[in-house]
Order: C-alpha cells, then structure tokens, then sequence
C-alpha cells in the first residue's frame, strides 16, 4: 500500500495511491484528521481498528502532494556516518576537521534529530537561507515509519515494528554543523526536511536491498543500495528504542551515501535555482528546487 497526503479542490485528503500511480483513492476522514496526513491511518491500524470506508479515485496528476506526514508529532531521528565511502568524504573536509575525532569510523549508530517544522513535501521550495548558511547540502536518505509503540526493541524483532518507508532528503547547513559541533541546528531549519513522494508499507520494499539515487540539475551525485548500510536497520532501532518509546509514526532516516556536495574538492553546495532529485526504487521520486 501506498499512502499518500495531497490537497485537492481546496481540501486536504490522505488516500491509497493506485500500483500504476495513475490515481489516489481517499479515505472520508474529517479534516482534522486528514490535516495528521498518513498519522490518523498509521494510528488506526496501531490500534487494531478497521480502516474508513473509501471515496471516489481522482487522477493522481490533478492532485498537489503534501508530507505523507505534514507534521511529525516530535522530532525526525536522523542516522549519521551510516556508509563507509560516506564517512570518508566527510572526514577529509572542513567539516571533518571541525569534528575531529568525531569524524572517525563510528562504533555505533550515531542519531540526532531535524524538528517537525522542517518537513515540507514533494515539489515544494528548500529555503537556501542566504542570511544563514552559504553551505546547504543534500543528503538522500531511506526513511523508516515505525507502526506501533515499543521500547527496547530487540534487533530479532525489530522488523515487526516498521509500518513502512518513504524518501527523505537530510538537507544540511555545513558551516552551520561545524560552527556548533552538534547537528540539531544545521538540520533543522525551516524546509530543510523534505519527505514523500508518500509512504510506502514494508511488504512492498526490500529495505535491505533498496537502491538510492540523488541527482543535482539532472547530474547524478548519489548511486548506492541500503547494502552499503554500516548499521543495518534493525540495528539502528534496537539502538534508538533501548531507552526510549518509539510511537506510531515516528520517523527515522537511515543515513546517506557518498556523493554530497561537501564530499567534492572543491565543494559543490546547493544554490537558488538548483534541483534535487532523489529517488529509491521501490518507493518512488522525491523532487524539490532550492528558492
């Protein structure tokens, strides 16, 4: 299934995209409920209960997508260092200076967050911000949509707590990120987490296999599958649930490849004008110009 949130006539709707991408069923939701995009479905199916009755299809062209999940009710947990070549581009640039030993090959998942308010969905503009960084990069990243709450979640089980997948794009503020050390605020400001095109539940995508892809105007930067992961995705949530409760919903990016703007000497940062376009086989494309 995949389950989109999208505006049309004015309203907002959550629905069930068609396997030829030609349409979108909704669900009759209030507006309330459907202004929590995919959430008030996730939420549901937690809970055990039967999904609303369906609407009339439209065709998927008339519609504007939104976020599958246009707030996020806490923080996106983003993974870093989560591929090796990825580790290495990083660690021999200024960044990596500035991290130091912070650079080197993890031991174990290194997580950080983006705020609910960064996310924006597919085709909508990435601010470039200019009164605060003059290094915004790109990160494509494969997102986890965990289905029901749990805390200290074996890797043995971990499977069993994924709902589904979507696409993120990890944007970055480098000066930012190396000025403060920690991540939260060169992740986190407004636009700086794009998501979608939609949700995709985990019986339709092999996570372990899924190859990611990132262009800039059309040139490929990012070529990589979920193989390449050092910490696989089981072991990314064992890590973030051994204390705390994940919930319904929650949102958990995986990691990028190499191939960010950072990585190149000299670097090739982001500009008004630019596109990203990042697509994961099995999922779909997630497109959004830089304003």
């Amino acid at each position: 299934m995949k389950l989109a949130t999208y505006q049309y006539q004015a309203e907002t709707f959550v629905g069930v995209v068609s396997e030829d991408l030609h349409s979108v069923t909704p669900f009759k939701l209030s507006q309330a409920q459907a202004q929590l995009g995919a959430l008030s479905i996730i939420d549901l199916m937690s809970e055990g209960q039967s999904l609303p009755a369906k609407g009339q299809a439209v065709a998927l062209k008339d519609v504007c997508l939104l976020a599958p999940i246009p707030r996020p009710r806490r923080n996106i947990f983003c993974v870093g260092k989560n591929y090796l070549d990825h580790v290495k581009e990083i660690k021999d640039s200024k960044l990596g200076e500035a991290q130091g030993v912070m650079a080197n090959l993890p031991k174990h998942p290194v997580v950080f967050s983006k705020v609910p308010e960064s996310v924006i969905g597919p085709r909508m503009g990435i601010d470039s911000h200019p009164q605060a960084t003059q290094e915004m990069d790109y990160e494509a990243e494969l997102a986890i949509i965990i289905s029901k709450k749990g805390k200290a979640i074996s890797k043995a089980d971990a499977m069993k707590y994924i709902w589904g997948y979507t696409i993120v794009n990890d944007i970055s503020a480098r000066d930012v990120q190396a000025k403060h050390v920690q991540f939260h605020l060169g992740k986190s400001f407004d636009t700086f987490c794009p998501m979608g095109p939609w949700l995709v539940s985990a019986d339709e995508l092999d996570s372990s296999k899924a190859a990611i892809k990132c262009w800039v105007n059309d040139e490929l930067r990012q070529d990589a599958t979920t193989e390449l992961l050092i910490f696989d995705i089981p072991t990314i949530i064992e890590a973030v649930s051994k204390g705390m409760t994940l919930y319904p919903g929650d949102v958990i990016a995986t990691g990028t490849p190499s191939g960010v703007g950072m990585g190149f000497k000299p670097p090739r940062f982001l500009k008004k004008g630019d596109t990203v376009k990042i697509q994961i086989d099995g999922i779909g494309t997630l497109e959004n110009p830089v304003i």
